[in-house]
């Protein structure tokens, strides 16, 4: 066999064995959040004058307007799984504080927060390099967590149903590695006795927000990065 047949050969059975070493996607598996430029903030109405002074009349009694309900702390788990060619790494984040308040006792009309400790980022994967991967995670190419210190989410609607059995949709504000942008996104969510239950799996483009790190030449990391939260609230 020639030199230059064993080099085409070599270079074929390369390619093969990088094509079968392609990890599986996850983002593929999950529903992408809807994500768009956040919409300007409405400018406030010029107060109308002051009515000309009236005599004095017998004041009607107002109605008692409802109390709104009180936000609830929530407890549970924020996750994210981010993936290259040959594989993906399963994050978490240790430290974020949230709150959720129902409106008549249910999740539409209500409201939703979180804000998430960068720093607290650490992952589960089975790899010797775990500590060094946790630090790029936590450098200027990814989350940049002495910068950015904070992940947060304001929603802005909390509306009944959703995609594939999602039984809501929500809306709302999420600012990553200091950009903000309108997202939308599916969750089921259920009130049963005093316990408000609250999950959904999305994937969202990294580039979105500012993260364009490539990765390696021959191990480039993919777009697309799934975020998953379980949480929970006790009514009073």
């Amino acid at each position: 066999m020639s030199l230059y047949r064993s080099l085409i050969l070599v270079a074929s059975i390369s390619a093969l064995a990088a094509l079968s070493g392609c990890a599986k996607d996850p983002s593929k598996d999950a529903p992408s959040a809807k994500v768009s430029e956040p919409a300007p903030e409405e400018k406030a109405a010029e107060p109308a004058p002051a009515p000309a002074p009236v005599a004095a009349a017998a004041a009607a009694p107002s109605p008692t307007a409802a109390a709104p309900a009180a936000a609830l702390p929530l407890t549970g788990a924020i996750d994210f799984i981010g993936s290259k060619v040959t594989g993906s790494h399963l994050g978490h984040f240790k430290e974020f504080t949230g709150t959720v308040a129902l409106k008549d006792g249910k999740p539409e009309g209500g409201h939703l927060d979180f804000t998430v400790q960068t720093a607290s980022l650490y992952t589960t994967d089975e790899n010797p390099m775990r500590e060094k991967l946790e630090g790029h995670m936590k450098s200027p190419d990814f989350f940049d967590v002495a910068k950015y210190p904070t992940a947060t989410f304001t929603s802005t609607e909390i509306a009944a149903g959703g995609p594939n059995g999602a039984t809501h949709t929500i809306k709302g504000k999420l600012t990553l590695r200091g950009v903000t942008k309108d997202v939308e996104f599916p969750a089921t969510i259920a009130v049963a006795g005093k316990d408000i239950t609250g999950k959904t799996e999305f994937s969202i483009n990294r580039k979105d927000f500012g993260i364009v790190y490539a990765g390696m030449p021959d191990n480039l990391i993919r777009d697309g990065v799934v975020l998953k939260i379980d949480v929970k609230a006790t009514l009073p």
